[in-house]
């Protein structure tokens, strides 16, 4: 669950980044895309540590 909401958040935050910037739409999918993968890592691992905290 961590994982697909921080990849959702990476989308919004990524689209909203680069339409700030007056990105056309290709620009604004390349950027939802980047920062959905960069979030989506950055929810993995914290998927990893909590479960090896936790257990």
């Amino acid at each position: 669950m961590i994982v697909i909401g921080l990849a959702i958040l990476g989308l919004i935050i990524g689209g909203m980044t680069a339409k700030k910037r007056r990105g056309n739409r290709k620009d604004i999918a390349q950027y939802a895309v980047g920062y959905g993968m960069a979030f989506l890592i950055v929810g993995m691992f914290l998927t990893v540590i909590i479960d090896r905290l936790t257990s």
